[in-house]
């Protein structure tokens, strides 16, 4: 509120809001997912709210991993938001790259190869059907006017016509008959004079290739002609980019590797220009230390995901970057001229894409736990696979479909037949043949044994339950073994349900059974359908259920879609022994469809069975935490918890309306407990202010306490358990 003077005299009218700010609900529907993909950023969270999008982010399906058919299933059972996490092996040899080709200079020195490196926007084998095409194109012509100035003067400059189409950094071709071109930068324009400079004037402001223009007769008209490029980049043949007025200049805004660069240096660059922005007046040394220090960090992964939940990432990547080449910048600036790009006739198709699955690990899904003693660099290095999911807040539900990978292998491809043209046809009428393809290279991951997938569950397990504030749960598959054996599956599911006893997880039995998109492809599999984890379609579940009645509403009896059929049938009895053991089984009914007819976590404790309690609670105390940090600092008095006992009723009595919580009464659904009593004058003089909160979630008079407290300048949020009878 702003400061008012009160000089004149007059009524004053202020609003004062003395009220506590409202405790909101969280989102808890966005789910997260972490696997092999065809192409994408590799260990960096993606936002995906469609299909579509998940396509133009990480590709389609692909018989290597189930991540394509987990997402589908989600957004097909009515999920609405996702971020998804692709791993791939990093290691120097057999790791993931990306496809490139190198565009030449027309005359290169021994150390110079090429001008920049054309590379497919993330690794993988994808890449190699890519093939882009450079074309000169001409934005700004005209011509000299001859005479008028001092061999000196046209050394330095030179008069045109007009000055449209030209800029300072524009690279210009000269050219008169019977003398070779060359290239020049301008580095001043005098548009009123009509004058191209090619040494500044201001010799403050010049640049590192100026050099005077000799070699053509001041006499005659000189063509001068702007140079740019437009390029075109293909897949398979199918335009699906262009690019208009790249620049061969670094210091132009519309240089080549600057336009299209890689994601993670632009997000560097607009970091370390905000810092020097901020930073404007230190030292140059000290400002390029920092944005030094700022690039070797991990700090890039870090803005990425916070501009990705703020929604300022393009939702279509672009398909190709291109990259610099170490050393072009230094030897230009030694040269007089510069060189223009040697444009062949046809495309460059680019070439040594890599998935890096041949040697994946189990360890690339969950990578290692962080110190908070560790370097940024450190910690990049660290956070992998689902351990990414720390930078995202709103995720509440995580799975690592691809943990159980069965590769399904590629059927050969048929050989090609050569069509021979008759003799009779006269020789304008045979067609052209086309230009034979690449054969696509396929590369598969290894199969995970049992105690590899158990390490993967259990750190997710172990990872939602440290997190506890984020309000996480995993969902767990069950392995090949106990999925899809029908002599043994049973016996082997409830081994594998034995080693588990958390309430952030949930296990679901069995695999689903769904139509194949990859059935027919040439060189896919020829199996219509496939056997996957039901992860995806159970978070889909989960997001609806969410979304159409809330978290509290169990996330079970309601047909799922896009499915054919369970792999393994169980009966009455098979299923009432499964769940009484917190296995949630799927189950084909007659006449209802298939349906997730359990909904349990795997604790062994009885107060926390049913997932959609364990879930409520962990939404109600993240809710409360996020939204009562206001009381920080706050006097501790009657009138600051007076606030908050109004904040919290208000936010559990519309818990109770919409049926969160059970009872007849708002006075039986909850109770909040903040006064003299639970807050003595000894814990307020050592700064704490304490709020029991009682809520009964499931079943009536059973309460589940939160005790929020203010400790050492913070709040903190505990549970218990109590049997409040007669409350």
């Amino acid at each position: 509120m702003a400061t008012v003077r009160y000089d004149t005299p007059r009524v004053y009218y202020e609003r004062l809001d003395a009220s506590a700010p409202a405790i909101s609900a969280v989102r808890t529907d966005v789910a997260g997912f972490v696997g092999i993909a065809e192409r994408g950023p590799l260990d960096v969270p993606v936002p995906v709210e469609s299909w579509r999008q998940f396509e133009a982010h990480f590709g389609g399906f692909t018989g290597a991993g189930f991540l394509a058919y987990t997402v589908r299933a989600f957004f097909e059972n009515g999920g609405r938001r996702c971020w998804v996490v692709r791993v791939a092996s990093k290691q120097e040899a057999g790791g993931a790259r990306a496809a490139s080709v190198l565009v030449p200079l027309p005359h290169p020195d021994p150390d110079e190869t090429g001008a920049w490196c054309i590379a497919a926007s993330s690794p993988g084998i994808w890449g190699d059907a890519l093939s882009v095409e450079l074309r000169e194109t001409h934005q700004g012509q005209t011509l000299s006017v001859p005479g008028g100035s001092t061999p000196e003067e046209a050394r330095r400059r030179t008069a045109v016509q007009t000055t449209s189409g030209f800029a300072r950094y524009t690279l210009v071709r000269l050219s008169q008959e019977g003398v070779l071109a060359v290239f020049k930068v301008v580095s001043a324009v005098d548009a009123r004079r009509g004058l191209l400079y090619w040494i500044n004037p201001d010799h403050r402001a010049r640049l590192p290739y100026e050099s005077p223009l000799t070699g053509f007769n001041p006499a005659r008209p000189i063509l001068l002609e702007s140079v740019e490029y437009t390029l075109l980049v293909r897949e398979a043949g199918r335009l699906v980019g262009r690019y208009a007025g790249l620049s061969l200049v670094p210091e132009h805004a519309r240089y080549g590797p600057r336009v299209l660069a890689p994601l993670a240096q632009r997000l560097q660059g607009q970091a370390g220009q905000k810092a020097d922005e901020a930073q404007n007046r230190a030292p140059l040394e000290q400002r390029l230390r920092r944005k030094t220090d700022h690039q070797e960090s991990g700090a890039p992964v870090n803005l990425f995901s916070s501009l990705a939940q703020r929604g300022e990432l393009p939702p279509t990547p672009e398909r190709i970057v291109i990259k610099e080449l170490r050393n072009i910048k230094a030897l230009r600036a030694q040269k007089s001229n510069f060189q223009p790009l040697a444009l062949g006739t046809g495309s460059l198709a680019l070439e040594g894409g890599a998935d890096g699955l041949r040697f994946l690990r189990h360890t690339d899904f969950m990578g290692e736990p962080v110190d908070p003693r560790d370097s940024d660099l450190v910690k990049r290095r660290k956070q992998r696979g689902f351990r990414v999911l720390d930078l995202v807040d709103e995720v509440a539900v995580v799975a690592v479909p691809d943990i159980h990978i069965q590769p399904v292998p590629a059927k050969p491809r048929r050989p090609r037949v050569v069509c021979v043209p008759d003799p009779c046809f006269p020789e304008d009428a045979v067609p052209v043949p086309a230009p034979p393809r690449r054969p696509r290279r396929t590369e598969n991951p290894p199969r995970f044994n049992l105690e590899q997938i158990f390490e993967v569950q259990q750190s997710l397990v172990q990872h939602c339950e440290l997190r506890r504030d984020l309000a996480r749960i995993a969902l767990l598959d069950p392995p090949v073994e106990a999925a899809l054996d029908e002599q043994g599956g049973v016996s082997n599911l409830m081994a594998w349900r034995r080693r588990f006893d958390s309430t952030f997880a949930a296990l679901f039995w069995p695999w689903l059974r769904i139509a194949n998109p990859l059935a027919g492809r040439a060189g896919s599999s020829r199996q219509i359908t496939r056997d996957v984890p039901p992860s995806g379609h159970i978070a889909g579940q989960i997001a609806r259920s969410d979304l159409d009645i809330g978290v509290h509403k169990a996330p079970a009896n309601a047909a799922l879609g896009w499915v054919q059929d369970v792999t393994l049938f169980a009966d009455d009895a098979l299923h009432g022994l499964l769940n009484t053991e917190g296995v949630n089984v799927i189950r084909s009914l007659p006449g209802r469809g298939i349906r997730i007819m359990g909904a349990r976590t795997v604790s062994s404790d009885t107060q926390w069975r049913f997932l959609n309690v364990r879930r409520l609670m962990l939404m109600i105390a993240r809710a409360i935490d996020l939204s009562t940090q206001w009381a920080v600092f706050e006097p501790n008095d009657e009138f600051t918890r007076a606030k908050l006992r109004l904040a919290l009723y208000s936010f559990l009595f519309s818990l109770w309306q919409r049926g969160a919580l059970v009872g007849g009464t708002a006075e039986a659904a909850f109770s909040i407990k903040c006064d003299e009593e639970n807050n003595p004058p000894f814990e307020r003089d050592r700064g704490h202010l304490f709020a029991d909160v009682g809520v009964a979630p499931s079943q009536p008079y059973e309460f589940v306490v939160l005790r929020v407290g203010r400790t050492d300048n913070e709040f903190e949020i505990s549970e218990s358990i109590s049997n409040m009878r007669g409350a």
